[in-house]
């Protein structure tokens, strides 16, 4: 028996009530469960991959900021290293992981560089990837075995001028920082060596301290002990500044070179495009809150690092304008696409 029109359109105007009600709960659930999820945050073990072989700085650094969030968070905090193409495998795992925070990117100006010579990448690097936080600054180092008689770098430029490419220098990545650095220093100066690439800053090291190699240019963290024992000369450091690690090692202009030649590297940290904002933040205070520790503080400026800081947006801010500055010096340094 059909219901009298009254009655229908008094139980169409109830359901529609409800139907608002429901929408109105669901949405201001949604508001608040963010927030909760970030103050609860984490609830399970975080992954923090670095995209480059173990022992190198991003590495040292990554392992030494996992324990103290492990400790911070109650949860285990694990390194995962996955090397290759220039740290683009390992980023393009991060950026199909879910979007919640338990999946992180360490990554430094690399992010940028492989932006500008790749043609073609497993993610986008504009889109796929949110900041977290710059950790840390520090400088590249320019060192050599002991064994090849080189004491500084006027020496080295020598060599590589009148006997072009008679220098095997190991590289952390193919068109890293290392190398842009290290080509512009070429372009300048017109010292000319043999380039060879590896998977990380922990292979290029070993194979220079083994003697397979004569040279490389590296995160200064990566070598400083090294450096201390004598098992590596430094030459130069690639900042405008000296390393209070290693205060006798004297910049590339000091040592001779260019004048006013300065570059900069940093490392820090990555989560999928599609985190929330909250849980971002989250993780971003519990960084600092660690780098700020006295005692991990004065580690990691005992290897040579910088401790640097800072909002995810801060972290933007740099990404939008290092971005014309480094494709500029690879145009210069005249670095191929790939």
């Amino acid at each position: 028996m059909p219901l009298p029109r009254r009655t229908l359109l008094q139980a169409t105007t109830a359901a529609l009530a409800l139907t608002a009600l429901a929408a109105a709960t669901l949405h201001t659930a949604s508001v608040h469960a963010a927030p909760d999820a970030a103050a609860q945050f984490p609830t399970k073990p975080v992954r923090i991959v670095v995209p480059v072989a173990p022992g190198g700085s991003a590495d040292k650094l990554t392992r030494t900021l996992a324990d103290k969030l492990g400790a911070l968070w109650g949860q285990s905090v694990i390194v995962e290293n996955i090397a290759g193409a220039s740290g683009t495998i390992g980023a393009g795992r991060v950026a199909k992981a879910a979007p919640d925070g338990y999946t992180l990117l360490q990554q430094g100006e690399g992010i940028t560089l492989n932006g500008i010579l790749f043609r073609e990448l497993p993610y986008d690097t504009q889109k796929s990837f949110v900041p977290v936080i710059k950790a840390v600054v520090n400088p590249q180092i320019l060192v050599v075995h002991p064994g090849t008689g080189i004491q500084t770098l006027g020496d080295y430029v020598a060599r590589a001028k009148a006997q072009p490419e008679s220098i095997s220098l190991g590289l952390p990545g193919n068109g890293g920082i290392a190398h842009v650095a290290h080509e512009i220093l070429s372009q300048e100066t017109g010292a000319k060596v043999n380039y060879i690439p590896y998977p990380g800053g922990g292979p290029a090291t070993v194979d220079v301290l083994a003697g397979h190699t004569n040279a490389t240019l590296i995160t200064l963290a990566a070598v400083t002990d090294y450096v201390r024992a004598g098992k590596l000369r430094a030459l130069a450091v690639t900042t405008s500044y000296r390393s209070p690690a290693l205060p006798d090692v004297p910049t590339v202009a000091e040592a001779g070179g260019p004048a006013g030649f300065s570059v900069e590297s940093w490392q820090g940290y990555f989560a999928p495009a599609g985190t929330p904002p909250a849980i971002v933040a989250k993780i971003n205070r519990d960084i600092q809150t660690v780098l700020q520790a006295p005692e991990v503080r004065a580690q990691l400026e005992a290897q040579g690092f910088k401790v640097a800081g800072g909002s995810p947006g801060d972290l933007a801010a740099s990404l939008r304008a290092e971005q014309p500055r480094y494709a500029q010096a690879i145009k210069t340094a005249g670095l191929a696409l790939r």
